[in-house]
């Protein structure tokens, strides 16, 4: 049976954009993908998604809703699944020295986890189709980052610099006019204030034997929440 009175999201990804040469990316952006490169499959993976969402909107009536989700996080993430939050986070923890790819400048923005949960209840009970960026637009260099993990946590564990991955995206930051104007939406949750809520998620999980060890590499943008 087809239930055409469904209601169906598509949760896209920052990574539509690839290597960004706009600056801060809007949603009218086309993107810069390598769609030959180690980090294409997910990339194209998610842009093809976005078009067969549009093409079954258009072609069967689908009525589709389009989120492109910028790097979240939050208490509950998986302690071993190579974001660069978490692997910063259980590091210091554990008293691992932090593991920085490149030089740490290529920038990011992270989005607390209930604020992006309240954009995507706006989008699903909303009017508008999308696509559309849910994100928190301040903007931090991955150094930035471990600097403060390693503030709020040890300020004794160290820093140590690996090669930059291909096609590592070097900035990204969303325009969220859209969600402003739309959806009446704004991240407002500071990075501190998550990050510490994120901390005794971990810390307690951690105690309690839960955790696993952390991946010897870091995924600072897929998957990007």
């Amino acid at each position: 049976m087809l239930f055409r009175s469904a209601r169906f999201l598509l949760a896209s990804t920052s990574e539509v954009y690839g290597d960004p040469q706009v600056h801060p990316q809007s949603e009218d952006y086309w993107g810069n993908v390598n769609t030959i490169g180690i980090r294409s499959c997910y990339d194209e993976g998610k842009r093809v998604a976005e078009t067969l969402a549009f093409d079954y909107h258009r072609q069967n009536n689908v009525d589709i809703r389009v989120a492109r989700i910028f790097n979240t996080y939050g208490p509950r993430m998986l302690e071993n699944d190579g974001r660069v939050v978490s692997n910063f986070v259980v590091q210091a923890l554990q008293g691992i020295p932090l593991t920085i790819y490149g030089d740490g400048s290529q920038t990011r923005s992270f989005c607390y986890v209930s604020d992006l949960v309240e954009g995507l209840i706006r989008l699903m009970n909303g009017d508008y189709i999308g696509p559309i960026n849910l994100g928190n637009p301040d903007e931090y260099t991955i150094l930035q980052l471990a600097q403060t993990v390693q503030t709020m946590i040890n300020p004794e564990v160290d820093l140590i610099y690996k090669p930059l991955p291909q096609d590592d995206p070097q900035r990204r930051k969303p325009d969220i006019s859209r969600a402003q104007n739309f959806l009446q939406w704004n991240s407002t949750i500071p990075l501190q204030e998550g990050l510490g809520l994120t901390i005794d998620d971990f810390r307690l999980r951690l105690d309690q034997g839960v955790g696993s060890q952390v991946p010897d590499r870091q995924m600072a943008a897929p998957p990007s929440r």
